[in-house]
C-alpha cells in the first residue's frame, strides 16, 4: 500500500462518517493532482462505514494496544478449546466478557449518548473479533459490525468442537465407541451452553448495575434539589415572620400618633 493511499485510508475510517464521502473525494483529487493514479483508483473505492463500525475503528487507531490485547486472549481461548480444559474455559470466558466490556465502554466514551444499537453492536464486533481471525485483521477499516455466533472458539476450529470425529475405520467395537463420542459431543455442548450462560449474566449484571447507578444518581441530584428547597422554604418562613412583625410594629407606632377620636 503506498503511503498516500496508507494516509488516505486511516484519515477517512478515524474521521466522523458524516465527513466521509466528501472527504474521500478531495483525497482522490489530491491522488490524482500528485500524479497517484492508481492510488486515487483504490481510495475512491473505500467504502463508508457505518457508525458503530466506526465507533470500533476509532478504538483501534486510537489505541494500539487493543489489537494485541485481543490477539493474546483469542489465543488463550483456542488453546483452553482444543484442551478441553473446563475451569480454563470458564476463566478466560469471563475474561471475555470483562474486555468486551472494558473496550466497549473505551470506544464510546466521549460520544454523546450512543444509542442502544450502536452500542450492542460495537460489543458484538469485538467479541466477533475474539473468535474470527478475519474480523480481528480488519479491525481500523471495518465497513459494518461483525457477529459471530460462537463462544471462544474460531471459525476455524468451531467444527471440529461442535461435533465428535468420525470412528477409526478399523474399529473392532464401533458401536461401543459411539456413546463416549456421544458423552464428549454433550460434554461440549454443555461448556458452549455454560459460557453462553457465563457472558450473559454478566452483561446482565452490568446492566442491572448501570441502571443501579443512574438511580443512585437520580436520587442523590433529587435529595440536593429537597434539601435546597427546604433551605428556601426556611428563608421565605423567616422573611414571612419578619414582614409580619413589622407590620404589627407599625400598625402600633400609628396608633399612638393617632389623635384620639
Amino acid at each position: 500500500m503506498s503511503d498516500l493511499l496508507a494516509d488516505a485510508t486511516a484519515e477517512l475510517y478515524q474521521a466522523d462518517p458524516e465527513a466521509f464521502m466528501p472527504r474521500r473525494a478531495e483525497l482522490v483529487a489530491q491522488a490524482r493532482e500528485a500524479g497517484e493514479a492508481a492510488a486515487a483508483k483504490q481510495i475512491g473505492v473505500l467504502r463508508k462505514p457505518t457508525r458503530s463500525a466506526w465507533v470500533v475503528n476509532r478504538l483501534v487507531r486510537n489505541d494500539p494496544g487493543v489489537r494485541d490485547r485481543l490477539a493474546d486472549l483469542a489465543s488463550e481461548l483456542r488453546d483452553a478449546g482444543a484442551s478441553m480444559d473446563g475451569g480454563r474455559i470458564r476463566e478466560l470466558t469471563a475474561a471475555r466478557a470483562r474486555l468486551v466490556d472494558e473496550l466497549t465502554r473505551q470506544a464510546l466514551d466521549g460520544l454523546p449518548a450512543p444509542p442502544a444499537a450502536v452500542r450492542e453492536e460495537v460489543t458484538a464486533t469485538l467479541d466477533a473479533a475474539l473468535a474470527d481471525p478475519e474480523v480481528a485483521a480488519s479491525l481500523g477499516t471495518l465497513v459494518r459490525a461483525a457477529h459471530w455466533a460462537g463462544f471462544g472458539l474460531d471459525p476455524g476450529n468451531a467444527q471440529s468442537m461442535s461435533a465428535p470425529p468420525p470412528p477409526a475405520a478399523k474399529a473392532k467395537k464401533p458401536a461401543a465407541a459411539e456413546p463416549s463420542a456421544e458423552r464428549e459431543r454433550r460434554h461440549r455442548e454443555k461448556i458452549i451452553s455454560a459460557e453462553r450462560a457465563v457472558v450473559e449474566a454478566d452483561r446482565a449484571a452490568d446492566a442491572a448495575n448501570a441502571a443501579e447507578q443512574q438511580l443512585q444518581d437520580a436520587v442523590r441530584q433529587l435529595e440536593a434539589e429537597l434539601a435546597q428547597a427546604r433551605q428556601r422554604l426556611a428563608e421565605a418562613r423567616r422573611q414571612a415572620y419578619r414582614a409580619e412583625s413589622q407590620q404589627r410594629r407599625a400598625g402600633e407606632t400609628l396608633s399612638r400618633l393617632r389623635p384620639p377620636p
